[in-house]
């Protein structure tokens, strides 16, 4: 989870279409719904009063009860959901989908209401945020029912005891299995759409540092009979199973070319390409062969920085011209 510490980097918690608050009642998530609320409720404060709980746009009733129960944990859940957007965000800051959010509820529109891989990314960096929130929260001693993990000790060379004060890594993924998973056994595990966004959530907690790997390689599924139960096969019999630590999808994506509100799909018209890269963050890939405007901009940059005894830097302010290419 390192990696999701070390950007200035990425649950969550959003509220979609299809699931609203009803007075005296809360109704049960639709398809539509997904652990993402909290990520964007910024006007909410600190979640530190039950009242605030039954307020939260998006949870259903087991969840209300578990924020109730655990209102020292909720804060840090929202950090591990804000923090998995940012993660997102930079991850694929350079891909057609670059994981943009809107300004609304709900969050990333409706891309991750269909079973693709990018909600399968979505679900999994989720997952990941939350129990890595909850577990620098336990190691840091914010929460009063958890804290660092003593059971790391051993002995040196020299005979002496040693023991240390280690990130409570079981209690942040307990935590987030509690919480995250609980959306989608209360649909009936054995959806499609639940067998593969629990699946990607718990992908997303052993392996939160190597997802953007494992969407890459994410494995096209299908769901099946295996005995009394149903389970995610790949759909092609030729391709070797997926593991424990592996992303599925259900659904191909749209290639995101074009803008498409309905879908959530932003497109990516306007989008900085660069001219001389091949991959898909060039022009000819990132524009969809629409290709590209190239315009002459003046770029403000700190120059000529020097060192002052003691203790600050003092730069000029300097002008330069650069080149700046933008999708048609």
């Amino acid at each position: 989870m390192e990696a999701l510490c070390k950007t200035a980097v990425p649950p969550f918690w959003l509220w979609e279409p299809g699931s609203r608050a009803v007075t005296g009642s809360r109704e049960k998530p639709t398809s539509r719904t997904h652990p993402w609320y909290l990520a964007k409720l910024s006007s909410v404060g600190s979640i530190s009063e039950e009242e605030t709980c039954e307020k939260l746009k998006g949870l259903i009733q087991r969840q209300v009860q578990m924020c109730k129960r655990n209102l020292e944990v909720m804060d840090s859940v929202r950090r591990g959901a804000q923090l998995a957007i940012e993660e997102c965000q930079y991850q694929f800051r350079n891909r057609r989908w670059n994981c943009s959010t809107l300004d609304s509820l709900p969050v990333f529109g409706k891309v991750v209401t269909q079973g693709t891989r990018e909600a399968a990314f979505v679900y999994a960096i989720s997952s990941a945020g939350v129990a890595f929130a909850v577990t620098r929260a336990c190691s840091s001693g914010e929460l009063e029912k958890c804290g660092c993990d003593r059971t790391v000790h051993g002995v040196s060379p020299q005979g002496f005891q040693w023991s240390g004060c280690s990130d409570n890594i079981a209690y942040g993924v307990a935590f987030s299995q509690s919480f995250v998973d609980v959306r989608e056994r209360s649909k009936g595990a054995s959806s499609s759409r639940a067998l593969m966004n629990l699946h990607n959530n718990e992908a997303g907690r052993k392996v939160g540092h190597a997802l953007k790997e494992k969407f890459d390689g994410a494995t096209e599924v299908e769901p099946r009979r295996v005995g009394s139960s149903r389970a995610l096969v790949p759909r092609n019999a030729q391709f070797k199973p997926h593991t424990d630590e592996d992303l599925v999808y259900l659904e191909p994506s749209p290639d995101f070319c074009e803008q498409d509100m309905r879908s959530g799909v932003l497109g990516t018209r306007g989008r900085t390409c660069n001219k001389t890269s091949k991959a898909i963050d060039g022009c000819e890939l990132l524009c969809c062969g629409r290709g590209f405007h190239t315009a002459q901009v003046e770029l403000a940059e700190r120059c000529s920085c020097k060192f002052h005894w003691c203790c600050f830097v003092k730069c000029r302010q300097c002008q330069r011209l650069v080149e700046l290419h933008t999708c048609r």
